[in-house]
């Protein structure tokens, strides 16, 4: 009986840590002594499973805690109770005809262990850690040992659940918070360097990692830190292009689109992983930033040799906080490349209007003043010799008629008269019927509102310019058609292809298709012709 009370009272005083909220290290020493004491073993230790296949020590009594401080981290592997409770999820022992190996093995042969058992200590459904106890040479262990040992991991277990959840709900506080910040600042309109900037801080702060990082993917080859902070500002930098050749977290994350870890002491190959033993970092890992459906980069989070190395649901954090901040920097680059958008379209408004001015002043203003002055010049003749005026009159009806040639070229060139009198396939025609490529057409004969009929005239036109001027084409194909509510363009050439997107012709049609709330795309493999296709939604009826 008195076993027993013992036993109960030892229980109701870790009982009374748990149910006034100590922290877990408390309640871990205080179950690791009163397990001892209550059955009088060399020694017992608290064990926490790591997700690298290593254990933690995190409450310890008796020769154990001596030998082994808390916080040491130790390999599973080999014959003891700790790694077979790790396999099995089950309690385990051994008497001292088994001899313990591994590691941990060896640190129970220093402290003159010949028996030992343990059990489980699961959180949630999850195997989390193990309790063991181990008995030196000339003691034994109870025989009823595990299900006493069960009665107090279940206590540990309560006690573990209690302060996790405080923790994830301090978590989830705390990312809200960092959240609203980004938030705010995207709203105040801040530039885009700006927020990459907060998102690192913010996310450094949150998890305490030795460096931070914000990557963005510029092609399948090539990276570029867009923010950064840490303990090796000289060695990673903002603005710094990497090659992702060989193997890293961030190389793995944009082939996958998944999140990934990586361990550098096993020496992954690339200028990445050079880096990252350079600066020091021991772990790494990667979470994608979705943008609009696509991998823009990644947010990239390592520790150093001599920090506590990241728990097991780190990764999913970091995917958790990757994804929250998509929309921040989503948010951010619309709104700058719609700035940029906007300062082009009226760039490219201001440059027509001033080659309008010089197309009419070198043009048909010059013969204009040229006929003034000829029309005075015949009418002096006139008074004075009119056998002269009759050349004059006919030099001043030549120019008249050449300024008015070039007053209908230099209308048609801003917007051909056939588009508003026969719709979008006469504009075209008009295009067509000017080049020395051959261009298959099939264009609906429906007609649109001006606007559309417009932009899609130009759209049209400018494709075809490039064809001419840089496809090195022999033949291109333009195709138009209405369903859906939608205008579907397609422009086609089979020539040299590996066109360049950011060129300004494909950047002016880019803008004046997003102008309308469209989308564009282009495919130009190199030797493989481009095509060029776009959308434009039809307003209702």
């Amino acid at each position: 009986m008195t076993g027993l009370a013992d036993e109960q009272a030892a229980l109701r005083r870790v009982a009374t840590l748990v149910a006034r909220g100590a922290s877990p290290a408390e309640v871990f020493e205080t179950v690791a002594e009163e397990v001892g004491r209550l059955l009088a073993a060399a020694s017992t230790g608290l064990l926490r499973f790591e997700p690298d296949d290593t254990v933690t020590l995190v409450g310890g009594w008796g020769r154990f805690s001596g030998t082994v401080p808390v916080g040491t981290r130790l390999p599973l592997g080999g014959v003891n109770v700790t790694s077979e409770i790790a396999r099995t999820g089950r309690p385990a022992r051994y008497d001292p005809s088994v001899r313990a190996t591994g590691a941990l093995g060896e640190h129970a042969r220093d402290l003159n262990v010949r028996a030992a058992a343990g059990c489980p200590i699961v959180v949630a459904g999850r195997l989390w850690g193990a309790m063991t106890v181990a008995a030196v040479e000339g003691a034994a262990l109870p025989p009823d040992l595990e299900p006493r040992l069960a009665e107090f991991t279940e206590l540990v277990a309560t006690a573990i659940a209690n302060t996790e959840a405080r923790v994830e709900l301090a978590r989830l506080a705390d990312e809200q918070a960092a959240l609203r910040r980004l938030a705010l600042r995207v709203a105040q309109g801040v530039e885009p360097g700006e927020i990459f900037d907060a998102v690192v801080t913010e996310f450094h702060r949150l998890i305490g990692a030795a460096e931070v990082g914000l990557v963005r993917a510029d092609s399948p080859t090539d990276v570029t830190i867009v923010a950064h902070q840490g303990n090796t500002p000289g060695l990673l930098r903002a603005g710094l292009c990497v090659p992702l050749d060989g193997d890293s977290a961030i190389a793995r994350v944009l082939r996958t689109g998944r999140s990934a870890r990586i361990d550098h002491t096993t020496a992954p190959t690339g200028t990445i992983s050079d880096l990252a033993q350079r600066s020091g970092v021991t772990v790494a890992m990667g979470a994608p930033i979705i943008v609009d459906g696509r991998i823009w980069g990644a947010l990239t989070a390592s520790w150093h040799a001599d920090e506590d190395l990241p728990r097991g649901d780190m990764e999913q954090r970091l995917a958790v906080f990757a994804e929250l901040v998509d929309t921040a920097i989503a948010t951010a680059e619309s709104r700058d490349q719609l700035t940029a958008s906007r300062a082009r379209v009226l760039s490219a408004g201001d440059e027509a209007r001033r080659q309008v001015v010089r197309d009419l002043h070198d043009g048909a203003q010059q013969r204009l003043v040229h006929t003034i002055i000829t029309l005075k010049l015949a009418q002096r003749a006139l008074r004075e010799n009119a056998t002269r005026a009759g050349p004059l009159l006919a030099e001043a009806l030549e120019n008249a008629q050449r300024s008015n040639t070039e007053l209908r070229e230099l209308a048609h060139g801003l917007l051909p008269s056939v588009l508003n009198s026969g719709g979008l396939r006469s504009g075209v025609d008009a295009v067509i019927s000017r080049l020395d490529v051959p261009v298959e057409v099939n264009i609906t004969s429906m007609r649109f509102a001006p606007e559309i009929e417009a932009s899609a005239y130009f759209v049209v036109a400018e494709a075809l310019t490039n064809v001419v001027k840089h496809a090195r084409a022999t033949s291109a194909r333009v195709t138009a058609v209405a369903e859906g509510g939608t205008l579907r363009l397609e422009v086609s050439d089979d020539g040299a292809g590996g066109a360049d997107p950011g060129g300004h012709g494909l950047t002016g049609i880019s803008d004046r298709v997003a102008a309308l709330g469209g989308s564009l795309h282009i495919d130009s493999p190199p030797g493989g012709g481009t095509a060029l296709y776009a959308e434009l939604p039809l307003p209702p009826d």
